[in-house]
C-alpha cells in the first residue's frame, strides 16, 4: 500500500478546495424570491359622510384618524351612485370610461343590468377598466374580496383568488372573521390585496334619513366591526404589517315626499323610454319623438336639469359611453325625479334618504382614511378625486398600475415617505408634503 507523505496530503487538500470555491464562484446564483408587499385592505363604509364621524360614534375610526391620514373629504365621480363609484375606486377609471355609468343599465349587446340581475353582475362583459385584484394577480399576488362591486364577474379573465356573491346574511363581525382567516395562513399564502364591505350605514341612510337614531346606530356598528379587525390584526402581531384604507363611495341627502318632480308633467310617457329615474334620469327619444323630447326637456327647469349626453357638464367628465342615454337629467340635491307610476308602485311615499346628485354637492362628499406603516401620522388631506386611490393601491402593493384617470402624485403626501420616514417604491417618487392637523 503506497501511502502519500502527510505535506503532499496537506498540499493536494488545499488544491481541492481552491477548485470547490472557484467552481462555486463560477455557479450561476440563485435569484433571491422578490420581497411581498405588505398587506392592503380596501374597506367601503357605503354611504358613509366625513362629518359622520363628528357625531362621536365612531371611537374606532376617530382613533386611525387621529394617527393616520384624513382627506377632508373625498369627491364621488358622477353619478355619484354606488356601482359606478365602487369600481372606479379599484379602476382609477371614471364611470365614463370603465362603462358602469349607473346602477341600472342598458346595453344593446348585452341587455340590461341592475343590482339584482345576478346574470349582468356576474358578466365581465360588462365590467370595462382593470380593477386591482386583476392587476395585482397579472403581477404574481394574491387577492381576496369580501365583498366589491365588480369582484363577482370575471374581468378580462380573472376573478380575485377568493371572493364571495353579495348577500346582506353575513354580520360585520363575520366579514371581518373571514378576511382574519386568511391572514391566518402562512405567511406565503396571505392575499396582499384583500377588501371589506359594509352596506349597513347606507341602507339606514336610505331608509331612515342620514340623520336618524337608527343611522346612528349604524355608524356605531360598523366601527365595532373595524374596532374587531383592529384587535384580530393585534392579536396576530400584524398591527403595524397592515395598510388600510378606508373609503366611502358617496355621501346621503335628505329627500322627501314633497320634493318629488313628476315628468308626467312634463313629458307623455310613450315618447321616450325611461331607463332610469329618481337623482339621475335617462331617456332616450322614442323614434319620430326626438324633437318633441328635447323642445319638453332640455334646459333649466325647477329643482332640475336636462342635457344631451354630449353637453353634459365637462366637470362630471361624462357623456362619451354608449350605455350613457341620450338625455340625462340631474335633479336638484333633496329632489327626484319620478313617474306617476313609480311614485304610486312606492305607496306614494319615497324613502328620507338619497344619493346620486351632484357630486359637488356638500350631501354626496365621501370618507377617505388611511392608516398603516406605509402611511403619515397625522397628516389631513386636501379634498380630492375618488379616481386617486387606484394608483395609491398599485403604490402600496409594489406593483405597475393599469392605464388610468389618477395620478399617484396626489396622495404621495400621505406617505411617509413624503415626511422623509420611509423610502418610497423603486420607480416612484416624492414631490410634496402633505398639511399636518392640529
Amino acid at each position: 500500500m503506497t501511502i502519500t507523505p502527510r505535506p503532499l496530503r496537506a498540499l493536494a487538500a488545499l488544491l481541492l478546495i481552491g477548485l470547490l470555491l472557484a467552481a462555486c464562484a463560477h455557479a450561476p446564483r440563485q435569484a433571491a424570491a422578490p420581497a411581498l408587499p405588505d398587506p392592503v385592505i380596501l374597506i367601503s363604509l357605503d354611504g358613509f359622510h366625513p362629518d359622520y364621524l363628528q357625531r362621536g360614534l365612531s371611537p374606532t375610526l376617530q382613533r386611525l384618524a387621529d394617527t393616520g391620514v384624513l382627506a377632508a373629504w373625498m369627491n364621488p365621480s358622477y353619478p355619484s351612485l354606488t356601482f359606478p363609484n365602487h369600481y372606479t375606486l379599484v379602476t382609477g377609471l371614471r364611470p365614463d370610461r370603465h362603462g358602469i355609468v349607473h346602477n341600472t343599465m342598458f346595453d344593446p349587446a348585452l341587455g340590461s343590468f341592475g343590482l339584482s340581475l345576478r346574470g349582468a353582475v356576474e358578466d365581465g362583459r360588462w365590467w370595462g377598466g382593470e380593477p386591482i385584484w386583476v392587476t395585482a394577480r397579472r403581477q404574481g399576488l394574491r387577492t381576496a374580496t369580501m365583498f366589491w362591486p365588480g369582484s363577482e364577474a370575471e374581468i378580462a379573465g380573472l376573478r380575485p383568488h377568493e371572493w364571495f356573491r353579495f348577500s346582506p346574511q353575513p354580520t360585520p363581525a363575520e366579514r371581518v372573521d373571514t378576511l382574519l382567516a386568511w391572514l391566518d395562513r402562512p405567511e406565503p399564502d396571505w392575499p396582499r390585496f384583500m377588501t371589506l364591505y359594509f352596506e349597513h350605514v347606507d341602507t339606514a341612510g336610505h331608509d331612515f334619513g342620514p340623520h336618524a337614531p337608527q343611522t346612528d346606530a349604524a355608524i356605531a356598528a360598523v366601527d365595532a366591526a373595524l374596532a374587531r379587525l383592529l384587535d384580530g390584526l393585534r392579536a396576530r402581531g400584524l398591527e403595524g404589517r397592515v395598510n388600510l384604507i378606508i373609503t366611502s363611495d358617496h355621501g346621503m341627502a335628505e329627500v322627501s315626499s314633497e320634493r318629488v318632480i313628476l315628468l308626467d308633467d312634463h313629458l307623455p310617457r310613450e315618447a321616450a323610454r325611461i331607463l332610469t329615474l329618481g337623482e339621475v334620469v335617462g331617456l332616450s327619444p322614442q323614434p319620430g319623438h326626438e324633437a318633441e323630447v328635447e323642445a319638453a326637456l332640455l334646459g333649466r327647469h325647477a329643482h332640475f336639469a336636462c342635457w344631451r349626453r354630449e353637453q353634459l357638464p365637462p366637470r362630471w367628465h361624462y357623456g362619451r359611453h354608449p350605455r350613457i342615454p341620450a338625455i340625462v337629467c340631474q335633479a336638484d340635491e333633496g329632489w327626484k325625479l319620478l313617474t306617476r307610476a313609480a311614485l304610486e308602485r312606492a305607496g306614494g311615499r319615497v324613502k328620507p334618504g338619497a344619493h346620486g346628485f351632484d357630486p359637488e354637492a356638500p350631501s354626496m362628499r365621501a370618507l377617505f382614511l388611511a392608516h398603516g406603516p406605509a402611511f403619515a401620522q397625522g397628516v389631513e388631506l386636501p379634498p380630492f378625486d375618488n379616481v386617486h386611490v387606484y394608483p395609491l393601491l398599485a403604490h402600496l402593493l409594489g406593483i405597475t398600475a393599469a392605464d388610468c384617470d389618477g395620478d399617484l402624485a396626489v396622495l404621495v403626501p400621505a406617505l411617509r415617505s413624503a415626511h422623509g420616514t420611509q423610502a418610497v417604491l423603486p420607480g416612484q417618487s416624492c414631490s410634496s408634503c402633505g398639511s399636518t392637523r392640529r
